[in-house]
């Protein structure tokens, strides 16, 4: 029998991190709290705290690509961090498209009517469990398989 096998996605930002974690199957996102930037040695270490709590096998990284799907900055940026990730916790990190994420995230929370600071506080994680949600989904039609 074959342990669960979770996926840690991460909407990555200058201030906050948002994360959201797959269910043992595979099939649905969870969001978790969201982490809170410091410096990148200690949001590494949070992370890979994380990760081994979680029992977490591969990890899912926002890619900011421009409307154009070509990479900006921020693409680069993440992709950086991602590379730091997986070199300081051993886990392969894959890069997801997450254009409109944010927007969407934002959208479901206005529509909520959840007042401005608490949305403020909320979109990061929802942005994440979007993202995981739509690799999820992929990876399941794509294959008929879980990640």
């Amino acid at each position: 029998m074959n342990p669960p096998s979770r996926v840690l996605a991460l909407d990555l930002g200058k201030k906050r991190i948002g994360l959201a974690i797959s269910d043992g199957l595979g099939i649905t996102a969870q969001g978790l709290p969201t982490l809170q930037r410091r410096n990148k040695r200690v949001d590494l270490a949070a992370l890979a705290a994380l990760i081994r709590e979680r029992a977490v096998t591969q990890i899912l990284m926002g890619n900011p690509l421009h409307m154009s799907g070509t990479a900006g900055r921020q693409s680069e940026w993440a992709r950086e961090f991602a590379d730091a990730l997986e070199k300081h916790t051993g886990i392969p990190v894959k890069m997801w498209d997450e254009r409109l994420t944010t927007v969407e995230a934002s959208r479901v929370l206005r529509q909520s009517g959840i007042g401005i600071e608490k949305r403020a506080a909320a979109v990061d994680q929802l942005s994440a469990v979007i993202l995981l949600q739509s690799y999820l989904d992929s990876a399941q039609s794509q294959t008929g398989d879980r990640p």
